[in-house]
């Protein structure tokens, strides 16, 4: 198992974490951002952090049928797990503004599924994805990721998230970014901003 010192020099070998002026997908505000595409383009070196945590959701859940992944950030985390566990991988995408199964993809009834993101800051996206699950008669197992860098204040998901690196990176909402942010030029990296 890669333990969280070795997973954290990965990230920054392969320029994953980002020092900035942030708005996240979930439209808050941060100093740092975790771009995973960057970590995924070195498969060599992502591997040994995929294999880590594929090791982990073992221990933590027992059955599972399918793993959902939302796109863009999940796809190939979810396709790595899924290959690690020998699982079946889907994705889901937006389509006007909302996630949807295409491409052939479904969920049937009573599959158990796992959720698996690249990063979760407030779940939304995840949550999302567990509304696929429900309205499909699918179970959900739980929620995993690659970085979990979500706090009690802003977690919307109430389970536990089982992740291979937990980061307490503050977050900030429009109306409380500290002055040293301010400073600094905004970068909008996340996938939900695309038109």
């Amino acid at each position: 198992m890669l333990s969280f010192k070795n997973s954290l020099a990965v990230l920054k070998r392969t320029n994953a974490l980002l020092e900035g002026h942030f708005i996240l997908s979930s439209g808050l505000h941060s100093s740092k951002y975790i771009q995973c595409a960057k970590l995924l383009s070195y498969p060599y070196l992502s591997n040994k952090i995929c294999y880590s945590l594929s090791k982990k959701i073992k221990r933590n859940f027992k059955n599972i049928d399918t793993i959902l992944s939302p796109a863009m950030g999940g796809i190939i985390i979810g396709y790595e797990i899924g290959k690690l566990l020998k699982k079946e991988s889907i994705f889901c995408e937006r389509v006007k503004k909302k996630f949807q199964l295409r491409r052939g993809f479904n969920i049937r009834k009573n599959s158990k599924v796992l959720i698996v993101e690249d990063v979760i800051t407030t779940g939304k996206s995840s949550l999302e994805c567990a509304k696929l699950i429900k309205k499909a008669k699918g179970k959900l197992v739980g929620f995993a990721c690659i970085i979990d860098r979500s706090n009690k204040k802003q977690i919307k998901i109430k389970k536990k998230i089982i992740s291979q690196i937990k980061l307490n990176v503050p977050t900030y909402n429009k109306s409380n970014i500290p002055k040293f942010l301010k400073k600094i030029p905004i970068t909008k990296p996340g996938s939900r901003f695309i038109k």
